[in-house]
């Protein structure tokens, strides 16, 4: 029995990977997170899905740290059947004590974008449309790929920026396509804006905390 793992970033790959467990980090490329679930399926043994890492807030409520367990948004996912459906899948893979493992969780829908969602309004304004708590660019792939093989599907992930933080332009270039971090785009778009550097230093403090608080849930799991 494996569990597969849709991340973006090999930080959170890292966190996830175990006995029982593969984790696949897209790196913000939707065609290669794809190709590689697709992989781990082919390779047999897979039995669930789980979209893990962290995520941007929309619900102005949540904090940096803060876990979110849910389903992906659709027009019905709001609804209680849908998030039994989401809970029960993570809590058959913890053994019936997701609730004793994640006390603090917040449980609702998480949407999936292809892009970064990093402005006030475009998080407003998703926010409005969807009445999702939180948005990361994984979940609605892992999502689909679930649905077509049929596995059970549910989203485990730990907030970074909060709905009231602007994340700066040297965030926005972070990520290398294989997942890893891009130091050096970084610091050259540090080097063009360096008035950006007090959002950029809140931005990894708070994705600190998220990173934190996802090894720590993660590792009081028993699977």
């Amino acid at each position: 029995m494996t569990l597969l793992v849709a991340c973006g970033l090999t930080r959170e790959a890292r966190i996830f990977a175990g006995a029982g467990v593969v984790a696949v980090a897209g790196g913000g490329d939707v065609a290669r997170l794809e190709a590689g679930l697709e992989a781990a399926i082919a390779a047999g043994g897979v039995t669930a899905i789980l979209s893990g890492g962290i995520a941007g807030a929309l619900d102005p409520a949540l904090r940096p740290g803060d876990v979110v367990i849910g389903t992906l948004f659709s027009r019905e996912s709001g609804s209680s059947e849908q998030q039994g459906q989401a809970f029960a899948a993570l809590d058959s893979r913890f053994r019936g004590r997701t609730a004793e493992i994640f006390p603090n969780a917040h449980f609702g829908c998480i949407v999936g974008s292809d892009t970064i969602v990093a402005t006030l309004a475009q998080k407003r304004a998703l926010y409005a449309a969807t009445g999702a708590l939180a948005v990361d660019m994984e979940s609605h792939i892992a999502a689909r790929v679930a649905a077509r093989h049929a596995l059970p599907f549910a989203i485990l992930r730990t907030i970074s920026d909060g709905a009231d933080h602007v994340l700066p332009p040297a965030a926005l270039v972070g990520m290398k396509p294989d997942g890893g971090m891009a130091l050096g785009a970084v610091l050259a778009s540090l080097a063009r804006h360096p008035a950006q550097l007090p959002a950029l230093i809140r931005t990894g403090c708070d994705a600190g905390r998220a990173f934190s608080a996802l090894e720590r849930a993660w590792t009081s799991v028993e699977i």
